[in-house]
């Protein structure tokens, strides 16, 4: 074997730390990236939040100076001075900070810089981030009232445990029993259901006392029993079919006819049942299995699809539902000077910027420890670096998005164009990897409503005139023909086939079924009407 030296020269990619932030703040959600800003506030002393500041009434310069008139003060105070002062103070609050609705194509431009310099010397970046975003217009506190925040409701609105707790109130029990109606309450689920059993519950108070175990297990039974009676009725049941059999107990009345009494007791035997069979409406084994007629299961099922599977639905807190979203968009115009507008959410920036004093500090002192803190000063400056670079990237993403599918914010869904990740990606030079992290978990406020952004991008299906349709746009075609259909004899996914090919477009029973899963709307036999 002969020995030699060679020469080879090979290209790779190198992730830096800077770069990895970049990459990682890009993908996140808008809560997790308020979590990793919360966490960078309490690790990195030199990154500090800009302090929210209420608006300055703007009087005008001369207005602000002029004395008010004798005739119009109320307690004849000098109000020359205060208001003097007053506009004096308030106009060192404005501060210049980068733009939130222009999209920020210039920081793309160039290669950016990830390696820093590992200086301390201010620089225009040490500025605040996101502190010039547009403010809600407030033209009056009236129209405020009347335009109530969802998260407000969600705060207002009655926990189940606390609609309960305040029932349990008027009951006189014995303080064991009253303590293990509390404990219950407190074990249910938002659904309102108990997912574990008394033993369970009894088990892991009482420990390895065996006679603790038995008395805990008499509380909880004459306490559960107390539950079932409180409303919503079916809360604290075990399962769905205590749930309906709650409900179907408490429905029944003296002054009900025979039929419906033998109606009643069908619907009771049917939830001793397998669900299943009820969700599958196997009612000839329903029918076998109760001991009844095919006709008596199909009113006992008509009368349990009244019912309220989910006690506790109407006590969820709304708040963890309400979407916030990252990009807005607006449209104004009329006819053909229709222009839509995509700025982002200034609710979601977060407002950040170095802290001066500590940087200045920093700056003089050049001791035991300065590089350290040094670091930890550049790390301050990538952190709000990468925070502008995210979301720079998601405006500029969304304008590409608005600008390729005009028709849907002026017509809806049912006009969407096919559209894939590598069409943006081309457009603004990135990679389709990059593309797919800014569409995800992200939000755009549209006059359709809140979607996210990967919903605009949509395979192409084939039509007769040789064009393509989105994806998209099928779905909503095929959640409009069922939405329209006659209910006692819904469409089949051959026949959703047949109506989209009337309007040339090619769809394949398959992937009818396929869209009308994905848009969870059940089959044809389970959509007909009782």
């Amino acid at each position: 074997m002969k020995q030699g030296l060679s020469l080879r020269v090979s290209q790779h990619l190198a992730l830096t730390p800077q770069l990895q932030q970049s990459i990682r703040l890009l993908q996140l959600s808008t809560l997790e990236l308020s979590q990793e800003v919360e966490q960078m506030l309490d690790d990195n002393p030199f990154l500090e939040r800009l302090a929210e500041e209420a608006p300055r009434e703007e009087f005008g310069l001369e207005a602000a100076d002029a004395p008010v008139p004798r005739d119009e003060r109320e307690d004849g105070t000098d109000y020359a001075a205060t208001a003097s002062a007053s506009s004096t103070s308030s106009s060192t609050s404005d501060t210049a900070v980068a733009e939130a609705d222009a999209p920020a194509t210039d920081s793309f431009d160039a290669e950016p810089d990830w390696d820093g310099d590992g200086t301390v010397e201010f620089s225009p970046d040490d500025s605040e981030w996101g502190g010039d975003a547009p403010a809600r217009n407030n033209s009056s506190s009236q129209d405020d009232d009347e335009r109530a925040d969802a998260t407000e409701l969600a705060r207002s609105q009655e926990s189940l445990q606390a609609h309960l707790h305040r029932q349990a109130l008027s009951l006189r029990l014995a303080p064991e029993d009253s303590a293990a109606l509390r404990f219950l309450i407190e074990s249910l689920n938002d659904d309102g259901y108990l997912e574990d059993s008394l033993p369970a519950l009894a088990s892991a108070l009482a420990g390895d006392d065996n006679d603790e175990f038995d008395e805990l297990v008499h509380h909880f039974q004459v306490a559960l029993g107390l539950l079932q009676s409180l409303d919503p009725l079916g809360v604290g049941a075990r399962d769905l079919g205590e749930c309906l059999a709650i409900q179907l107990r408490a429905g029944a009345d003296e002054d009900d006819s025979d039929e419906e009494d033998q109606v009643r007791k069908v619907a009771l035997a049917i939830c001793k049942q397998p669900m299943d069979l009820l969700a599958k409406r196997d009612f000839k084994r329903l029918a076998v299995l109760t001991r009844s007629s095919e006709d008596l299961v199909r009113q006992a099922s008509q009368l349990i699809a009244r019912l309220e599977p989910k006690p506790g639905r109407r006590f969820v807190d709304v708040e963890r539902h309400v979407i916030v979203p990252d990009v807005i968009v607006t449209r104004s115009g009329r006819g053909g000077n229709i222009k839509f507008r995509v700025q982002l959410n200034p609710d979601v920036m977060p407002r950040l910027r170095v802290h001066d004093i500590y940087a200045g500090a920093l700056k003089s002192h050049k001791g035991e420890g300065s590089q350290a803190l040094s670091q930890r000063l550049q790390e301050a400056r990538w952190f709000i670096k990468n925070i502008q670079q995210r979301f720079d990237t998601i405006l500029r993403v969304s304008n590409a998005i608005v600008e390729r599918q005009k028709n849907f914010f002026i017509h809806g869904e049912l006009a969407m164009r096919p559209l894939v990740l590598r069409e943006i990606a081309d457009e603004l030079g990135l990679h389709e990897s990059t593309i797919s992290r800014v569409t995800t978990a992200k939000y755009m406020s549209t006059p359709f409503g809140t979607v996210e952004l990967k919903y605009f991008f949509g395979s192409a299906l084939g039509t007769e005139t040789g064009g393509n349709a989105s994806s998209t746009a099928v779905r909503a075609l095929i959640k409009q023909f069922v939405g329209s259909e006659n209910v006692k004899k819904p469409l089949s996914d051959s026949q959703i086939s047949d109506m989209l090919k009337e309007q040339g477009i090619e769809c394949a029973r398959r992937t009818v079924a396929k869209y009308r899963e994905a848009l969870r709307i059940a089959p044809a036999n389970l959509r007909k009407a009782l």
